[in-house]
């Protein structure tokens, strides 16, 4: 059995480091314009590490795979992410990328990216398959990025409102957001500060009678869609109600849409509403992950339990 230890770099792992990097480069193809990889040294790699950090995996307590951070605004890049050949086909890379990821978490940083070379396809399938998104291109560079959830204590249902407020600025037409949790958590709470960020007309409430409705702007932005998916009874039914006649048109929100409306858009936001066990308790946690290359590009930013 492998046995995986990830640490975070420090300046004691700048030599164990440097050599997983040429190993690992130094075993791919030759390519046109070369990468320049093989040109770190124990100094560009220390400055590295003493700056914005890094990653170092041991497999059975052997250096096998390693990466670079450098910091950006508010994206993690991630750099010379390197697996020694004699440890490749063993979790090495994949455990380094969900490192990488809670790291970016874990500095508030909205989004991750990194460079993909266009002549290694098995190379950017494998971000693909990780949730990355092509957002640019640069002659023979990929940059591929996927955006960070977010995770939130939200003390109160006004709080809850502030939250998707906020959101309903960062949102276009197009737009699809997936909403989960259970009864009462705060679903329909949170379509109404969506609501009032697109000012938008007529009270939200929980359409589960009428399981569509559409609230036209009043403002000439998008309209909202607030679809309650809960009576659905399955995929079909949810093409019954035509959708896709309004979606490029509209900020679509489906509640209970889980397993249902994924399908809609292969960019969209998942807001899970997650309510305790004390029924007097206000507290939700709200989690927003945000899916596809939409999302990849500029992340999502919810600042206002900040200011509180």
């Amino acid at each position: 059995m492998t046995d995986l230890h990830l640490v975070d770099a420090t300046s004691d792992h700048v030599d164990q480091i440097l050599a997983v990097i040429h190993h690992a480069f130094s075993a791919r193809r030759v390519l046109d314009p070369p990468s320049t990889a093989l040109s770190e040294n124990a100094t560009t790699v220390a400055a590295a590490i003493a700056q914005y950090g890094g990653l170092l995996v041991r497999s059975n307590g052997i250096p096998a795979g390693a990466m670079l951070f450098k910091e950006a605004g508010d994206v993690l890049n991630l750099r010379r992410v390197s697996v020694d050949p004699r440890h490749q086909g063993h979790g090495v890379a994949s455990a380094m990328v969900g490192c990488a990821e809670d790291v970016a978490v874990q500095r508030g940083l909205n989004r991750v990216q990194l460079i993909a070379r266009v002549e290694l396809p098995d190379t950017v399938e494998f971000w693909r398959r990780r949730g990355y998104s092509l957002v640019e291109r640069q002659d023979h560079n990929l940059i591929l990025a996927k955006a960070m959830p977010i995770e939130l204590t939200v003390p109160t249902a006004d709080d809850m409102r502030a939250i998707s407020e906020e959101l309903a600025g960062q949102l276009r037409a197009g737009d699809v957001l997936v909403l989960s949790g259970d009864l009462g958590a705060g679903k329909t709470t949170f379509t109404q500060g969506l609501g009032a960020g697109l000012k938008v007309r007529g009270d939200i409430t929980s359409p589960t009678f009428v399981i569509s409705r559409v609230h036209p702007s009043l403002a000439g932005g998008p309209a909202l869609v607030h679809v309650d998916a809960y009576r659905l009874g399955g995929i079909a039914e949810l093409d019954d109600l035509d959708l896709d006649a309004s979606l490029d048109d509209a900020v679509t929100v489906v509640e209970w849409g889980h397993g249902l409306a994924e399908s809609l858009a292969p960019d969209r936001l998942d807001i899970v509403v997650t309510r305790g066990d004390d029924d007097t308790d206000e507290t939700r946690e709200l989690r927003i992950i945000p899916v596809g290359p939409r999302w990849a590009a500029s992340g999502v930013r919810v600042s206002v339990l900040e200011k509180n």
